[in-house]
């Protein structure tokens, strides 16, 4: 799976971030302003770039930027580790959002992580391992994440919805130090606000044979790059760094968008932090 942001996605953003113009991007990257808009737009290098000067304007890691520019991408990840989880990842037009099912291997209890545009392949997975679909839990209200809920409460009208939004009709709104449990899996949540006001992410622990605990991220972060700051920047790299760069080297990430990776990857790599 190719990473969510390219190289001129990133640079993009961190101008977005940064509140710096075309002109003095290009002019520090050595490129025109007709090279900085192709390679924003598309990830293209037409011209020698000087990524580290860059860099260092736009407010980004200049030797991780270039290893993203060079085509870094995180390890390919074997799920089977954890045994029960599953990613789903669903497209509407050209748009690919990923959602998470997890359940526990005695009770065959299942939770749902955001819902992705279709809920039809999250039904067939859920017949195929004969699951209980539990609770439902929304890393952030935006409609790519939450586009199948209607159909999703429909089939299982008893799950429990569970969010960080203040005005939404949840059956349990995410507190601090919530635990839930999963049979022997529990759940816990921290907020990841500045992508959108009700972000947050989820983290899953107590996996059969002490694998690593995961981090359901929605927006805030992709692998080598963050959502985009609709609250506040500041806020995305606060939170991104402070309730998921905090967590163990070898938690994975599971992120709305993009192939996972882990807390150890994009502390080696993203070139926001």
């Amino acid at each position: 799976m190719n990473l969510e942001d390219h190289v001129g996605d990133i640079i993009r953003k961190a101008r977005a971030m940064s509140n710096v113009s075309a002109r003095p991007a290009a002019l520090a990257a050595g490129v025109t302003e007709t090279d900085l808009a192709a390679l924003e737009d598309a990830g293209t290098l037409s011209a020698k770039t000087n990524f580290a000067a860059l860099a260092g304007l736009v407010g980004l890691n200049p030797a991780k930027l270039e290893t993203i520019a060079a085509g870094w991408s995180p390890s390919e990840k074997d799920l089977g580790v954890w045994r029960e989880l599953r990613r789903v990842t669903t497209t509407a037009g050209s748009m690919a959002a990923n959602c998470y099912l997890a359940w526990d291997e005695v009770s065959r209890d299942a939770a749902l992580f955001d819902t992705g545009w279709d809920a039809q392949p999250i039904f067939k997975m859920i017949r195929e391992n004969q699951l209980q679909l539990r609770h439902v839990f929304i890393t952030h209200a935006h409609k790519d994440h939450v586009a199948a809920l209607g159909k999703i409460r429909e089939e299982f009208p008893k799950v429990r919805l569970h969010s960080g939004a203040k005005d939404a009709p949840v059956d349990q709104r995410n507190r601090p130090n919530d635990f839930i449990h999963l049979g022997n899996l529990r759940v816990t949540n921290r907020p990841t606000p500045g992508h959108a006001e009700d972000g947050t992410t989820y983290i899953m622990g107590n996996w059969p044979e002490d694998a690593p605990h995961v981090a359901i991220a929605g927006d805030a972060i992709f692998a080598g790059s963050i959502g985009r700051g609709n609250q506040s920047w500041d806020i995305v790299r606060q939170m991104v760094q402070e309730q998921i760069l905090s967590l163990p080297p070898e938690t994975l990430i599971c992120p709305g968008h993009g192939p996972l990776t882990t807390v150890a990857e994009e502390k080696a790599h993203n070139p926001f932090f």
